[in-house]
């Protein structure tokens, strides 16, 4: 036999043998087994969690950096609120204003021991009426949704918490270790309102057992494959970085312009960094989702999913081609937001200048970034100036307790969904305690539409009854694991 004849003999059975073992491990990769105890029925006054969601809702608790557009009086009424509806919590309750804007309300435990932190913040971003089908103050309801700022982002998790801890407290509840309350005025602004609790709790020596933030939602056909729907726990977040690019020229007429304008490298500074995206990585958070939820794909993707050291690269392309969220997940993301050249069509710009977002994945750095943001654009003549900047959080650990209790408590109250580890592109004040703790999570207790989620910050933001009621049930049913 010619010699050839054995090389395609031996690429084949290479071949067949890489094909039979990536059947093997795909055949091998089913979702792993969890025994979850049915939810026990909870009960609570359903028209009270709905009245005072509205009521906190009417409540123009608007943050801003230009202080002189806030409405001081409306946060001062919303503190007084929470006094006023919820009584048994302030009677039973500790509680302290921290700083300006924060508010932090302690339950005390049966026991010593490490404390459970519930946070949300009750200031929003601004709404404009004009563009919106009801006013975003209003608190109106229709055909059984509740519409208005804040209604998803967030008061109504911190409503729902006040509800919970009102409820079981009127019941005789008493939690076996501590419970803090950590509400912020000021998280939309990147305010300090959670790092002065933070502050607060390392003075007095706490460390918490587990802090549960905002973050993932229960969603449906997020990823790719999986027909069920699915409750996603954040583990860690991106960072986020402003940088400013700046190219500047002595101006002069349109008439008789340079071989490049300001405007003109500046564009080319942007193609340069859209075609040259940042590098391919696989954080804990993403390869825990990938391994949980790939479990559950169609067997063509389970086929990728339990073989990405082969298929990492195609990912990559795909990923890199299509962007969105699956891109996201998987490498520090540039976007290009805002630009500004002449205010006269006829005059060429003595300042040109652009402002890129960057969300920053763990492994990197805001100084990585923008070393490399400088090296892809390879032009002396564009200056960049960091404007903002703050690192990806701490990765909090899946292999414990209190993770299990939360993914439990998840499990119970949204009945058929996969629970599943996820990293948050967006930026939340949880970011912060990762100072403190390697546990702490991120998880709005909603099923939210994409329609809905698109509500979150834009306009006719809304909420139906039935998910203010499931969130009272959540944090009812988590509270009395504490």
């Amino acid at each position: 036999m010619d010699w050839w004849l054995y090389v395609i003999i031996g690429v084949a059975g290479a071949f067949a043998l890489l094909i039979l073992v990536l059947l093997i491990r795909t055949l091998a990769f089913n979702p792993k087994k969890t025994v979850i105890a049915p939810g026990e029925p909870v009960d609570f006054d359903k028209e009270k969690a709905v009245k005072d969601l509205q009521d906190m809702v009417k409540l123009r608790t608007v943050s801003s950096r230009d202080k002189e557009e806030e409405e001081n009086e409306q946060f001062d009424q919303f503190e007084s609120l929470l006094r006023e509806r919820f009584p048994m919590l302030a009677e039973r309750g500790e509680y302290e204003k921290v700083g300006e804007r924060a508010l932090l309300f302690k339950i005390k435990g049966a026991e010593e021991g490490d404390p459970a932190v519930f946070m949300a913040h009750y200031d929003v971003v601004p709404a404009n009426e004009k563009d919106w089908k009801k006013h975003p103050f209003g608190g109106e309801i229709v055909d059984g949704v509740l519409w208005g700022r804040g209604t998803l982002d967030t008061k109504i998790s911190l409503n729902a918490i006040m509800q919970a801890c009102e409820t079981l407290l009127c019941d005789g509840f008493m939690p076996m270790r501590d419970v803090y309350l950590a509400f912020s005025g000021n998280e939309e602004i990147a305010g300090t309102g959670a790092q002065e609790i933070i502050e607060v709790f390392e003075k007095r020596h706490i460390t918490p057992a587990f802090v549960l933030d905002e973050g993932g939602a229960v969603v449906q056909n997020v990823f790719p494959g999986v027909k069920k729907k699915c409750a996603l726990i954040g583990i860690a977040e991106k960072g986020m970085m402003d940088l400013l690019f700046e190219a500047s020229s002595g101006g002069g007429h349109a008439s008789a312009p340079p071989a490049h304008t300001g405007i003109g490298r500046l564009s080319n500074a942007c193609v340069r960094m859209e075609n040259n995206p940042y590098p391919f990585r696989f954080t804990k958070p993403v390869k825990e989702m990938f391994d949980t939820l790939g479990r559950h794909s169609s067997f063509g993707y389970k086929f990728i999913f339990a073989n990405l050291w082969l298929f990492k690269p195609i990912l990559n392309s795909v990923a890199k081609k299509k962007g969105g969220e699956m891109n996201a997940l998987m490498r520090t993301t540039c976007a290009f937001t805002q630009m500004e050249g002449s205010k006269a069509r006829n005059v060429l710009p003595p300042d040109a200048k652009m402002v890129a977002n960057f969300r920053i994945i763990g492994g990197d750095t805001p100084y990585t970034v923008l070393s490399r943001a400088k090296k892809t654009i390879a032009d002396k003549k564009v200056s960049i100036k960091m404007l903002y900047a703050v690192a990806p959080s701490r990765e909090s650990t899946t292999a414990c307790e209190e993770y299990k209790t939360v993914a439990s408590a998840v499990a119970q109250t949204f009945e058929g969904v996969v629970v599943s580890p996820y990293l948050m592109v967006a930026c939340s004040d949880s970011r912060h305690y990762g100072k403190i703790s390697d546990k702490v999570y991120r998880f709005s207790p909603m099923a939210l539409t994409n329609e809905e989620r698109a509500t979150i910050h834009g306009n006719d933001e809304r909420v139906p009854l039935e998910t203010v009621y499931k969130s009272v049930e959540f944090y009812m049913r988590l509270l009395l694991y504490c």
